[in-house]
């Protein structure tokens, strides 16, 4: 029984079933395990206690406004819930009778992201890619351009000289 309780320690069986990654069977097996051996099961515990502290240790505290945030939305969604049946008639009944704009509900958005269906990020995606090609090629053409011109001066001005220059005619005897 030694080399078996050697083994959970050594292999990290404790470890893996205090964060819940074993299997069905292997959690089954510990269990019977676990109420044979009370030694194993103070070694559990003490490992249970130890992981507990070092995760203490390194936890992050949640920003400052979460809590009101996260209560607020709760509370709003038990509001929206908590209908009768009756009110909800009288309601739409009431939207009505009254003129279509109070049929509307003004909500006011404190985010700063944009939200998209799904479907339009790969057309995002695409048209921003796309001008980045278009934005190279015209900054290539731009200056293929300029070379161009400044190569057809130089043709012209090398034309020009050897215009004004005479040509003497080759002695045919």
């Amino acid at each position: 029984m030694a080399t078996k309780s050697y083994q959970y320690l050594e292999e990290g069986f404790l470890e893996a079933y205090l964060t819940g990654i074993v299997s069905e069977q292997e959690r089954a097996e510990m269990k019977q395990y676990l109420s044979e051996n009370p030694e194993t099961q103070a070694e559990l515990n003490e490992v249970e206690i130890s992981m507990e502290q070092f995760f203490m240790r390194r936890a992050v505290p949640p920003p400052p406004g979460l809590r009101d945030a996260v209560m607020n939305r709760i509370n709003q969604n038990e509001i929206q819930q908590w209908r009768p049946e009756a009110d909800e008639s009288r309601a739409r009944n009431s939207a009505k009778a009254t003129n279509p704009e109070s049929q509307y509900v003004h909500v006011e958005v404190d985010d700063t992201h944009i939200r998209v269906h799904k479907y339009w990020r790969p057309a995002f995606i695409a048209v921003f890619v796309l001008s980045k090609v278009f934005l190279i090629a015209g900054l290539y053409y731009y200056f293929k351009a300029g070379s161009v011109e400044r190569e057809l001066e130089q043709l012209r001005q090398q034309n020009s000289i050897q215009q004004t220059i005479p040509t003497r005619p080759l002695n045919t005897r």
